[in-house]
């Protein structure tokens, strides 16, 4: 379940416009988007930023399909505010680091800087911005290489297991098929009878 709140205003000239986002998963007993989202609008008023929107997701992290996650990168693509804030990074998305960054660097290229409330660590905007970002763009290509390495590990251990690797093999009776090519049966006829393709009729033929 999500809730788009409506646009609240327009920034003054020179003023920073703000979208908020919040979210709690369902599994989350007892917790509310209203915790987050006070801390966050105090925010925005000690900075002397301007709420454009509140985007609130009631769903589970662990992807990128939320609504309101989708509606605030799509205002973020036609640049309907200068900064995203969050209450924690594990609020904006639970999708891993290289995740992460791959959605902060999707709002810079908009020119949209990104802060954590609770993470002054994880923030584009001040001095150590491009820092921050330097390094998770490292700590994201290090998973990317860890990823690959447990995949490469897993086929190695199952290859080696005598496990096969890939789509399974179609099993016909390649008997079957000479009999039924020699009866007169054209190639594309007898793979449409045994659910197999022209190419592997062909090749059994051979």
């Amino acid at each position: 379940m999500s809730k788009l709140k409506p646009k609240l205003s327009s920034a003054t000239p020179g003023q920073t416009l703000c979208a908020i986002y919040a979210r709690v998963s369902t599994s989350d007993k007892g917790q509310d988007t209203e915790n987050q989202l006070f801390q966050l609008r105090e925010y925005c008023k000690r900075s002397g930023w301007r709420i454009s929107k509140e985007y609130v997701d009631h769903v589970s992290g662990k992807s990128g399909e939320r609504d309101a996650f989708k509606d605030l990168f799509a205002d973020a693509s036609r640049k309907l505010f200068d900064v995203v804030l969050v209450w924690a990074l594990d609020r904006f998305t639970r999708e891993g680091v290289w995740k992460t960054f791959d959605y902060v660097q999707q709002l810079t290229a908009n020119a949209i800087q990104f802060e954590s409330y609770t993470e002054a660590h994880f923030r584009t905007t001040g001095p150590a911005g491009e820092l921050m970002l330097a390094i998770a763009a490292w700590i994201a290509k290090q998973e990317r290489l860890r990823i690959s390495e447990r995949t490469k590990a897993g086929i190695d251990r199952a290859r080696r297991a005598g496990k096969r690797i890939g789509r399974p093999a179609r099993v016909y009776d390649r008997v079957r098929i000479r009999e039924m090519h020699r009866g007169g049966m054209s190639l594309r006829s007898i793979g449409q009878k045994l659910g197999i393709s022209f190419m592997t009729v062909s090749r059994a033929l051979k």
